[in-house]
């Protein structure tokens, strides 16, 4: 099975930046006690203050599904957005994998397509 990985494009309303961070935190400390969860992140433009990006990898598509559709999800995505003015999720298919210098190699042919 394909390594998956959630991401989210996020504007945060002005001067909310760190009360966005802290409920963000709190809902990846949720998120990452899911089976199947990796490590989430959450980076900050540097270019734009307003704007994040997070990353999570998956175990499996399975994974995502279980925790998108737990009782608390929507509970606890709200706090988030509470914060935000936009918001764009994502979940992608790692279809190539580059580590150490070497050249990125692809994951499957079908990933290509």
């Amino acid at each position: 099975m394909a390594e998956l990985i959630t991401t989210g494009v996020w504007t945060v309303d002005a001067g909310k930046e760190q009360a966005f961070v802290g409920a963000w935190a709190e809902f990846a400390g949720w998120a990452s006690s899911m089976p199947g969860a990796g490590a989430l992140r959450l980076g900050r433009d540097g270019g734009d203050p307003r704007r994040f990006v997070s990353m999570a990898p998956w175990a499996t598509t399975d994974a995502v599904r279980a925790w998108k559709s737990s009782p608390e999800f929507k509970e606890r995505m709200a706090r988030v957005l509470q914060h935000v003015d936009d918001f764009h999720p994502a979940e992608l298919e790692v279809v190539a994998i580059a580590e150490h210098g070497a050249s990125a190699v692809a994951l499957s042919a079908s990933a290509a397509n």
